[in-house]
């Protein structure tokens, strides 16, 4: 196995440790460097993910010297999962990461900080509310999105034919998929359909105008993206909450009324992030297609923008090509070093 390999479940490289965040008990996974660490970075991911779908990613960046700090988030694994919709607000959850960052910072310390999916809502959050915590911050997948002035339901939304990549997220904040999917044996189909699962006939179990098609669950293929081994370590995750073990992870979608609310002051000025970012787009991605970062540039005063061919799984389906940008752009942004000259042969 080769150092920067990517993890396996119960993997010895990381360490699996807890700590009670305002209140709540948040699971992690640390890798620490060999010698001093030249920065700590912390990984926050998304739906259906748990901290293990940074597999690909923490090997690597444990390589270039980074203490690498990767929660289950709050509703997902060993980390708690409350009931009530408020503490799954981009604002609460970007509270729990800084309060988790600083126990390996201190109070005046830096953290890079990187996002997927959901997660990349999270981390294009925290300089916002935590701006001297962060050095730099990058998203795979999820483009930035200014705070808003007014509120508008998602649904009413989809009605005009704007977002409508995101119809699924009707079914996904309902009562439906939670009551459809409970106990490991509809864990693992839901698993296996959301990564990208295929039936016989190449149809998959889930699209972005539908969501989950519930059908077709029983007759999906095992996916590609996920060894045997790796879906029972997610089911195992899932399992360790009691039914319906979705409640916590769908309560994310459930937040837009209260994100609006908790956000709605920062939308007073115009909102520039000046720290050095990073997004990295996904070609084939149905969820959050790269054109939905068109207009985010202004918002930003050194943003690097990268591509990789792949899907919303792309941390995993492009990880060597993902891994490259990460660590080309902390070198040259956070680290200031040169770029390696390459030879004229």
């Amino acid at each position: 196995m080769s150092a920067t390999d990517k993890l396996t479940p119960g993997d010895t490289r990381v360490k699996y440790e807890t700590a009670q965040i305002r209140g709540k008990t948040y699971s992690y996974m640390l890798g620490e460097p060999e010698g001093q660490p030249k920065d700590t970075i912390v990984l926050v991911h998304g739906f259906p993910d748990i901290g293990f779908g940074w597999r690909c990613q923490i090997p690597y960046l444990i390589s270039l010297g980074l203490r690498v700090v990767v929660p289950d988030m709050l509703g997902y694994g060993g980390t708690d999962a409350p009931a009530g919709i408020e503490p799954y607000s981009l604002k609460n959850v970007s509270d729990d990461v800084a309060e988790l960052a600083r126990k390996f910072v201190g109070e005046d310390g830096q953290i890079i900080l990187g996002g997927h999916d959901w997660g990349g809502a999270v981390v294009w959050r925290l300089p916002l509310w935590h701006p001297k915590l962060i050095k730099g911050v990058f998203s795979v997948c999820t483009p930035f999105g200014p705070p808003r002035s007014e509120y508008h339901d998602l649904k009413d939304v989809i009605a005009l034919g704007i977002l409508t990549n995101f119809k699924y997220q009707l079914q996904f904040r309902g009562p439906e998929t939670e009551a459809n999917i409970q106990g490991e044996e509809k864990l693992r189909q839901f698993l296996t359909c959301m990564f990208g699962g295929r039936n016989s006939d190449g149809e998959p179990g889930f699209d972005v105008s539908t969501g989950i098609l519930f059908d077709k669950l029983e007759s999906l293929k095992p996916s590609p993206l996920l060894s045997q081994e790796e879906l029972e370590y997610y089911v195992k995750k899932y399992t360790a909450h009691p039914a319906p073990e979705l409640r916590g992870p769908l309560n994310w979608y459930r937040t837009a009324k209260v994100n609006f609310e908790e956000e709605r002051p920062l939308s007073e000025t115009p909102t520039v992030l000046e720290l050095p970012s990073l997004l990295v787009t996904a070609e084939r991605d149905t969820a959050l297609p790269p054109e939905m970062a068109r207009n985010m540039d202004k918002h930003f005063k050194d943003l690097t923008k990268k591509s990789v061919n792949a899907s919303h799984w792309a941390l995993t389906q492009a990880g060597p090509q993902v891994n490259e940008y990460i660590g080309d752009w902390i070198k040259a942004s956070i680290w200031g070093e040169a770029p390696p000259t390459k030879s004229a042969l």
